[in-house]
């Protein structure tokens, strides 16, 4: 009998050893890869359960959790970590730090609503915008962790609308009457700002962080502007995102950086379409990545591909890389599925297939300017279905200045071209070798904008089996080594495709519709070797 029970014993310590998913759920993703990456799968925790009414939390949308959050993580923690279990209620709380080897996770009819106390968000040290910074303590952080989870059918609530400036041209008269009522300060009249501090942090920033050497007083006289992501993973591994809605962040959404091995499968992930830099998911120098299943509808970017900006960015040369991006549903958003613009240490080994892109602003979205430097490379894209898309349905934009598409074609600016060449250097940003097949796009403003740099054209771009009607067709500009392969093309206003300073284009079964007059278009004389159905043009 005591044989039985020691053999017992050690069968069931072997089995508890196991991972969670004995058979990896992801296994399907790397069939015919166009490259190699090493299989991941969601990391395992151990059996301890606990919940957060186990230390004093109450769900009652009015107390405050923050201290019961914590001494959940650091029980669970010492016990060597498993799950911790936010039952149905309103979980009024400050912010969350995670650890290692912990599971939260949210029960069906669980939300998590941040506090609008920024007096709860100390300043920390941080990275935001591809730079080192400092910004206020996000909702749920986690730092040098490994084996983290957030699993589940409830809500998490950053409730940013308390920290995010507004637009005037974003929002209704009557919302735009509301917000200003409410206090805060209004510049030129169109821009509002919930505070002092928010407006004088936008002052003296370039884009949304402070370049200057400040002190640490300077830094406090503008914390209400140092908006934090609402949920940031610095140099973490094994991260496993599941089931859980993640909206209304007080900037971006979901921000890992510099992180390995990160799974995020069947969230929900939401913005107002006018929320200031309200992306949805921000990868930012990461390595091995899966993003399936889940939806975006944000105010800004939706699916975002980053690596550091600028020289900063270039010295950490950290690129992203081994990413697969599936079945996703993006609803409004500046971008559907994007690269940049703070891509200064490199994007490269990315898939992207099966993905429909509702009303965003534009489709595929690339996106740099000079001085970042870095290379784009490796990218696949096979199976994006678009409709209305507001700008672009496929866009190389390397004159970004920040603001979306949307924004720059308001304004006048976003077909933005010159011929003068600069020097070549470590600042010049690079985008190469770029496959994208089978696409459909209904109802886009234009099918295509290739702008390229005149001293380093995008190189190496092949479109395969896409469908697209629009107003304006494809315009491509300073780029080279083109190829389309069965491409069709219907835009009511113009040509079918215009080409300006364009070298080695190839077009095999490029068509149009038959009563479209001047369909091709060549704009000047810098054309070079274009062959469009086997015929040269020039």
């Amino acid at each position: 009998m005591r044989l039985k029970t020691v053999f017992l014993m050690f069968v069931g310590s072997i089995l508890l050893s196991l991972p969670l998913f004995a058979k990896n759920p992801y296994e399907y993703l790397y069939r015919n890869l166009p490259f190699e990456m090493p299989k991941i799968q969601p990391p395992s925790f151990k059996n301890n359960v606990v919940r957060i009414e186990d230390y004093g939390g109450k769900g009652d949308g009015k107390t405050l959790n923050t201290e019961a959050f914590k001494r959940a993580i650091d029980e669970l923690s010492v016990k060597g970590g498993g799950k911790l279990i936010v039952s149905a209620g309103i979980w009024y709380t400050g912010p969350i730090v995670l650890k290692s080897n912990i599971n939260l996770h949210l029960e069906k009819g669980a939300l998590i609503l941040f506090s609008k106390d920024f007096d709860l968000y100390p300043l920390v040290d941080t990275y935001f915008e591809g730079l080192a910074t400092k910004r206020c303590q996000s909702p749920i952080s986690g730092r040098n962790i490994e084996n983290v989870a957030i699993t589940g059918e409830g809500s998490i609530n950053g409730s940013g609308e308390a920290w995010r400036p507004l637009k005037k041209s974003k929002v209704t008269a009557s919302e735009w009457k509301k917000v200003v009522n409410s206090g805060g300060v209004v510049k030129d009249g169109n821009y509002w700002f919930p505070s002092e501090k928010s407006y004088k942090g936008y002052s003296i920033s370039d884009m949304n962080v402070p370049r200057a050497k400040l002190t640490d007083e300077e830094w406090l006289e503008i914390k209400d502007f140092l908006r934090p992501v609402m949920v940031s993973f610095i140099q973490c591994k094994n991260v496993y995102l599941q089931g859980v809605l993640f909206e209304n962040s007080p900037s971006w959404n979901i921000h890992p950086c510099m992180c390995e091995n990160i799974i995020v499968d069947n969230i929900i992930d939401r913005n107002p379409d006018y929320a200031q830099n309200g992306d949805g998911i921000d990868v930012e120098s990461c390595k091995n990545v899966i993003i399936v299943n889940s939806y975006f509808d944000v105010g800004d970017d939706a699916i975002c591909i980053k690596s550091g900006k600028d020289e900063e960015g270039r010295r950490r040369g950290i690129p992203t890389e081994n990413l697969i991006v599936h079945n996703c549903k993006v609803f409004k958003a500046h971008g559907g599925f994007v690269v940049g613009s703070e891509m200064s240490g490199g994007v490269r080994n990315v898939f992207v297939s099966c993905c429909q892109f509702l009303g965003t602003d534009v489709g595929l979205r690339f996106k740099s300017t000079r001085g970042r430097g870095g290379v784009v490379e490796n990218i696949y894209v096979d199976g994006i279905y678009m409709f209305d898309i507001v700008t672009d349905s496929f866009l190389f934009d390397l004159y970004y200045g920040g603001k979306s598409a949307t924004e720059a074609s308001e304004e006048g600016n976003e077909n933005q071209k010159e011929s003068v060449l600069m020097p070549v250097t470590e600042e010049t940003p690079v985008f190469r070798n770029i496959f994208v097949k089978n696409i459909v796009s209904r109802n886009a403003h234009r099918a295509m904008f290739f702008n390229g740099l005149p001293e380093m054209k995008i190189n190496n771009i092949q479109v395969e089996n896409a469908f697209i009607t629009a107003t304006y067709g494809a315009e491509l500009n300073n780029s080279k080594d083109i190829v389309f392969k069965n491409i069709y093309v219907e835009p009511t206003i113009g040509p079918a495709l215009r080409l300006s300073r364009i070298e080695n284009f190839k077009a095999e079964n490029f068509t149009y519709p038959e009563k479209l007059e001047n369909a091709i278009e060549m704009k000047g004389e810098e054309n070079k070797n274009i062959i469009i159905s086997n015929i040269q043009l020039k």
